[in-house]
């Protein structure tokens, strides 16, 4: 489930996996695969590169918040509009709540969901920016100040809400902990993976 989190630019976005049998994250109006989300963020730390960062991301992008489609309800099976509708009459919210976890194997289904997707949304390039001076990270026209932009990577690595199915985690989530905790960039100073 996509998770509140505090942004310089718009206060408080929305950003998180929607449908726990895909590795698809939203950030407001911009979708994204998880491995590219980790990638991204790896590619930076990689870099480790002080002061500011350019970069460009591709993401889809749905303008549209009818097109994007009803969350809630998806969920409970009663609205099945828009992309995250479909992306639901596809992979249907679990009967048993314990089953409520993100899945690990959720880049199986990309191909699916990407073909879902370029019927809403299309694909763009954002800015992905890091300005040291104003200790801010931006996705596009979203905003965040350090502390929050760790809080997003955080929550991929935890799985978002529910979490990954038995703390198990995708090789590529594993990657990207593994260079930021070789980066000397001030943009992961003070980022803790521990619970």
């Amino acid at each position: 489930m996509p998770l509140a989190f505090d942004s310089v630019s718009h206060g408080t976005v929305a950003f998180g996996f929607f449908n726990i049998d895909s590795d698809m994250l939203l950030l407001e109006h911009y979708f994204f695969f998880a491995t590219d989300f980790c990638a991204y963020v790896s590619e930076i730390a990689e870099a480790c590169v002080e002061g500011s960062f350019e970069g460009v991301w591709h993401v889809y992008y749905i303008a549209d918040q009818r097109e994007i489609g009803d969350l809630m309800g998806a969920i409970y099976a009663i609205n099945h509009t828009g992309f995250i509708g479909e992306v639901y009459r596809r992979f249907p919210f679990p009967k048993n709540p314990e089953n409520f976890k993100q899945k690990p194997d959720g880049i199986k289904s990309q191909g699916l969901v990407k073909s879902v997707i370029t019927e809403y949304g299309k694909l763009i390039e954002i800015p992905f920016t890091v300005d040291e001076e104003q200790g801010e990270v931006a996705i596009g026209e979203y905003r965040f100040r350090r502390s929050p932009f760790q809080e997003l990577v955080k929550y991929v690595w935890r799985g978002g809400y529910p979490r990954w199915k038995n703390e198990t985690r995708p090789s590529y989530v594993l990657a990207m902990r593994k260079e930021i905790e070789r980066c000397c960039n001030r943009l992961f100073q003070g980022i803790s993976f521990e619970e």
